[in-house]
């Protein structure tokens, strides 16, 4: 079955919950997507990036300031989700160091995975930029890793365990 968010094929109350993960920031319209939700299930989950959230992972800072102009026009902020969500729980998602999930922090503290086309493959975010801004920047990471210019400038990293980059995950409802 396929459809929209804003446009569940299911009855009023379907499900005991609903879940959308990393996905709200490409709904065409937030608020009808997550009415559907609350129409749908008891319970709502959501689990989301905000953008207003610091400090960014260090990719975007030094390396593709891009992928924050892409993130930043299409992600909205926690605060405004859980308002239009009715959300009665807020929580961190601090993202562990060996995190296996592919999304684009997992790899915080694992710089040279970035360096494979096939994880990065993994991200929305890399995917909607061009290969004339991705393979520069990417170029420049493994001549920082070669020369061992990241790993002086990040030599606290590797003493975290985990680190909060902005992951939220919001409960609503029942």
């Amino acid at each position: 079955m396929k459809a929209g968010a804003e446009a569940l094929p299911f009855a009023d109350g379907s499900f005991d919950a609903a879940m959308a993960i990393m996905t709200v920031h490409h709904w065409p319209d937030l608020h009808r997507g997550l009415g559907e939700l609350r129409r749908v299930a008891d319970r709502q989950v959501v689990f989301i990036w905000d953008p207003t959230h610091r400090p960014e992972l260090w990719l975007l800072e030094e390396y593709l300031p891009e992928i924050r102009e892409l993130d930043h026009a299409r992600f909205t902020p926690v605060t405004e989700v859980a308002d239009a969500l009715n959300a009665h729980t807020v929580l961190p998602f601090s993202i562990p160091h060996d995190f296996t999930d592919g999304f684009q922090c997992a790899y915080w503290r694992r710089p040279e995975c970035y360096l494979d086309p096939v994880i990065r493959q993994a991200s929305s975010t890399f995917a909607q930029l061009p290969p004339s801004v991705v393979e520069p920047a990417i170029a420049r990471l493994h001549a920082d890793l070669d020369s061992g210019t990241w790993h002086r400038r990040h030599a606290d990293l590797p003493a975290q365990h985990t680190m909060d980059y902005g992951y939220r995950l919001l409960i609503a409802g029942g």
